[in-house]
């Protein structure tokens, strides 16, 4: 045992010196010209945080994965989530999630200005340094061998279970290991091939397939081998104890975002909100959060309201999906809005008396027939019916999506308010039927005297805040949800959150 140990630290320490020799002889990691780095960033997208900040929206791709971004029980939840939402606040923006279909793509599509940031935890190294820029670095970790155990590993000693497994990357010589090709698992064993003086085989990945899932195929048997980092291969080892994830290959290494070479104000403003955020400690109960609590990822993950497990946003989506034909709309717009009112509990109240999975208030429960509304059929079919009639209120209203904010807003504060926000718009030269800009910022001007208390202001006061906010955050989330869940049949809708 010390012997392989003693191995294992002269291959490590021996990174240092062969790394630049191997990634410049090998013809599988051939560094990239200097014609073609300065053709790389000659072509690059000049967006930078100027341009970021004058149109008021950060861009950032990011990855489905079981840390980074999900759904779990109707909401968003991950790592880079959460931490793109403190940094579009902190930078005052309005935040745009573009999930990445093809991981082997990300370099091109933020070189193309599609998007500002990859919010993906990316190992910095020098060959991706040719095409990209890296952040500061969100936090350390190093890259460690995922393979499994035996079946019967709880039964069999612990001498007899050393020879089935590795504890030695000099052992992978020889034998193969799969992994997406334009990962920095993919340098890794290259080089260790190098340095070892013998070649570890490698099988090629599709590049759609998350480093979670690969893991996931390590523990099904699918595959012998894979590389991953270690605070991910620990916390997807946590609900499953027969994989072993505890032989190193590299050294710590730096995880970074990644940023435009010419976006070079906006990497500095994002990387002064980094160094601030690696010493609050919010950031280390976020991370810890996603990669640290075991608990909470089993949790999770046994959950049929997981999106990596399931085509499902919660309990109810076969009666929502059943009370949205009456109204034509995806039923996961239905479904945001419900998750909005009641987060799916239809035990929940409101602070008014308003109850159930649609938080109808008693007055119009009474209107609609609602005899119990904490029965969820009940609640569903009230609320969807008051939602039809205040649809069919706006028949003046051609376009689906503003009508459909237009019914939000009423369902949220109320009909007659809504057509007060519409006569102010209109006596301030603005659209009546128009929702963004129009009538949602009337909404807004209907909490201040001077406008409320016009003589053509029928129904007053209204906190205006709250149904531009509900409808707002409905919409969002229904982009959410269209990012996770797929509809068995085809949208009768399309709508894009604003």
């Amino acid at each position: 045992m010390l012997v392989k140990q003693n191995r294992l630290i002269i291959i490590l320490f021996s990174i240092a010196f062969l790394c630049l020799y191997s990634c410049k002889n090998s013809d599988k990691t051939a560094l990239k010209t200097k014609e073609a780095y300065n053709a790389i960033v000659a072509n690059s997208s000049p967006r930078d945080l100027p341009e970021i900040k004058e149109e008021g929206v950060l861009r950032a791709l990011v990855v489905y994965s079981s840390t980074s971004y999900f759904l779990y029980k109707g909401q968003p939840m991950g790592f880079e989530y959460e931490m793109l939402q403190r940094l579009a606040k902190d930078l005052n923006l309005k935040l745009e999630i573009i999930v990445s279909d093809d991981l082997d793509s990300q370099f091109e599509v933020l070189n193309s200005g599609e998007v500002d940031i990859i919010a993906h935890g990316m190992t910095i190294t020098n060959q991706r340094k040719w095409e990209v820029d890296f952040t500061d670095y969100l936090y350390l970790t190093k890259q460690v061998l995922v393979q499994k155990k035996p079946d019967n590993f709880r039964k069999l000693s612990w001498s007899t279970l050393q020879k089935h497994l590795i504890d030695d990357p000099l052992d992978l010589i020889g034998d193969t290991v799969s992994i997406r090709k334009n990962s920095s698992y993919y340098e890794r064993i290259v080089s260790l091939s190098n340095e070892m003086g013998g070649e570890i085989h490698i099988n090629y990945l599709d590049s759609k397939l998350s480093t979670g899932e690969i893991i996931d195929m390590v523990a099904e048997g699918k595959i012998k081998y894979t590389i991953a980092d270690e605070n991910l291969a620990r916390i997807n080892a946590a609900s499953n104890p027969i994989l072993k994830v505890d032989v190193p290959i590299s050294f710590s290494q730096r995880i970074a975002w990644v940023t435009r070479k010419k976006s070079v104000k906006f990497k500095e403003e994002v990387n002064k909100w980094i160094r601030k955020q690696r010493k609050k400690t919010s950031y280390f109960v976020i991370y810890n959060k996603y990669f640290k609590n075991k608990r909470f990822y089993r949790r999770r993950v046994k959950s049929d309201y997981y999106s990596l497990n399931n085509n499902q946003i919660s309990q109810y989506d076969d009666l929502i999906k059943r009370f949205t034909k009456k109204l034509g709309w995806d039923w996961r717009l239905l479904a945001a809005q419900v998750y909005q009112e009641s987060k799916f509990d239809p035990s929940a109240e409101s602070w008014a008396g308003a109850r159930g999975l649609m938080q109808v208030m008693p007055a119009t429960a009474k209107e609609l027939g609602i005899k119990d509304v904490s029965d969820p059929i009940e609640s569903l079919r009230g609320g969807t019916n008051y939602l039809n009639i205040l649809y069919n209120r706006f028949e003046d209203i051609e376009d689906d999506e503003t009508r459909i904010k237009f019914t939000l807003a009423s369902f949220n504060c109320g009909y007659e308010h809504v057509r007060d926000a519409q006569r102010l718009a209109d006596f301030n030269n603005l659209d009546p039927i128009v929702w963004e800009n129009n009538v949602a910022e009337m909404l807004l001007e209907l909490r201040f005297p001077k406008n409320y208390n016009k003589d053509f202001i029928k129904y007053g006061y209204v906190r205006g805040t709250e149904p531009v906010n509900y409808v707002r955050q409905i919409f969002e989330r229904y982009h959410q949800y269209k990012q996770f869940i797929t509809d068995e049949e085809e949208d009768k809708l399309e709508f894009t959150s604003k």
